[in-house]
């Protein structure tokens, strides 16, 4: 094999941190060449580069986990999967399997749900925008509703009149847990007074039925202890509610927002902690409940988890396209998958694997992606040996909100598979080509003057206006 001329570059190269007990060797990443017992190297060569893939038996134990922790804490749970967190086909039917309700926030994740087979009533429906379309058939089919605002309230109030019959629906209120900035725009401030003058608002109208308290305050949660002041004080609102209308609340609906083994940018990293395991959350907040709970009063408690169960369980591969070494001396590589499948790099700091053992001195080295974009980094300050073309790296935990906020930017989206608990691949969302990105184009026939066929007509497969 020919040797690869480089031109020197003079850069201070950090291999390692100084200590009371010397200096450290510099090391790289560590190697993985399978996924669940599925080979890297065969997995690339048949569903291509980039890839996602997910484990089954991962996304199954993350679900034990979370119910045993809180039913074993109190009576009456019920968890209910989070669709934007990530709604493939496949992933959101392993959740139902495991028993999770759905969490829908949109008309589109309502019809998503229900397209599984999923019936109203074990649907959560939450979120700022409902149609008032959306609203009649969640209505009509008994999905738990959570109001967020006056005007669902009035949208809602005229389904009951179309339907005649009263709606029984949840009230979503935001409050300050103790986190900032605290998530004041979903729901109705507590601390103020509008939560209480909502209720009002709906007992008047005499249409609306208030049988549920729903709050989410936040997303990526350190702090345990906010869960419980959250809890102290939905459950007093609770109960001021009873007292004042006489409306028993039926459901304590706490969101999400529960934190995965991932490492935010400029955070502690939650991974390996005790503090921050699902049972440190589920008794917070299952003390808390108990504490305030009156007499003979056991409200269904829903958890809306998403990132917490779906995130541990994704891979992304991709290959290395090109390396260079930038004008300052730093060392770079150009992959095959950029922020427009990973999204969430923008706040997290992934685990990076490589598919092989590759020698060499390990230096201070930046990953870009494929795109024309100057901010399509993946990750920078990483310890890499000399990677050459065609090495893979294995990018982890992905599995959250990257396949739902992923673009289809420059490249089109990749595949993804599902490792199956006997080690079985399926291939759970195809690559795209060019027809799903121009079938729902259409083309003046004024403007095809010109421009030669080629693959042209193919791809618009006879959409040209007449």
């Amino acid at each position: 094999m020919s040797q690869v001329y480089e031109k020197p570059a003079i850069r201070k190269l950090q291999t390692g941190f100084m200590n009371k007990f010397g200096c450290g060797a510099a090391s790289g990443p560590p190697v993985q060449t399978e996924i669940d017992g599925a080979d890297v190297d065969d997995l690339v060569s048949r569903f291509g580069s980039p890839l996602f893939a997910y484990s089954e038996k991962t996304i199954r134990r993350k679900c034990r986990e979370m119910r045993r922790a809180f039913s074993t804490r109190y009576p009456d749970v019920t968890l209910a999967w989070s669709y934007k967190t990530n709604y493939l086909g496949a992933v959101c039917a392993l959740m139902h399997q495991e028993g999770a309700m759905a969490e829908v926030v949109s008309g589109m994740e309502y019809e998503m749900a229900r397209n599984l087979g999923i019936p109203g009533e074990r649907i959560v429906f939450n979120g700022p925008h409902k149609s008032k379309n959306i609203l009649k058939t969640a209505a009509g089919e008994g999905a738990c509703i959570n109001v967020d605002h006056i005007d669902e309230i009035e949208a809602l109030e005229a389904v009951a009149a179309e339907l005649g019959r009263s709606i029984h629906v949840g009230i979503r209120i935001n409050l300050d847990a103790g986190i900032y900035p605290m998530w004041s725009r979903f729901g109705f401030n507590l601390e103020s007074g509008e939560a209480l003058e909502a209720v009002e608002r709906m007992v008047a109208g005499d249409k609306l039925i208030p049988t549920g308290v729903h709050c989410h305050i936040g997303t990526f949660i350190l702090d345990p202890e906010a869960y419980r002041r959250q809890v102290e004080k939905m459950m007093a609102f609770a109960y001021e509610v009873e007292d004042k209308f006489g409306l028993p609340m039926a459901y304590l609906d706490i969101g999400g927002g529960f934190p995965s083994r991932n490492r935010l940018k400029n955070a502690p990293v939650p991974g390996g902690s005790e503090d921050l395991s699902i049972d440190t959350y589920a008794a917070k907040i299952c003390d808390a409940l108990l504490k305030n709970l009156r007499p003979g009063h056991f409200p269904k408690l829903i958890v809306e988890s998403g990132r917490a169960l779906i995130d541990e369980s994704g891979t992304l591969i991709t290959s290395v396209v090109a390396d260079k070494r930038l004008p300052d001396g730093t060392k770079a590589y150009v992959v095959d998958a950029g922020v427009n499948l990973l999204f969430t790099a923008n706040w997290y700091r992934f685990n990076i694997a490589l598919d092989r053992t590759v020698p060499g001195l390990a230096e201070v080295s930046i990953v870009y992606g494929p795109l024309c974009m100057n901010i399509d980094v993946i990750d920078e300050g990483l310890m890499l040996p000399p990677l050459r073309r065609g090495v893979r790296l294995l990018v982890s935990p992905v599995g959250a909100y990257n396949n739902t906020q992923w673009m289809q930017f420059i490249h089109y989206r990749p595949s993804i598979v599902l490792i199956g608990e006997d080690g079985q691949t399926d291939i759970i969302r195809e690559a795209e080509d060019l027809t799903d990105i121009c079938r729902r184009e259409r083309l003046p026939a004024r403007l095809t003057t010109g421009l030669a066929n080629g693959g042209f007509d193919e791809a618009f497969s006879g959409k040209i206006a007449a």
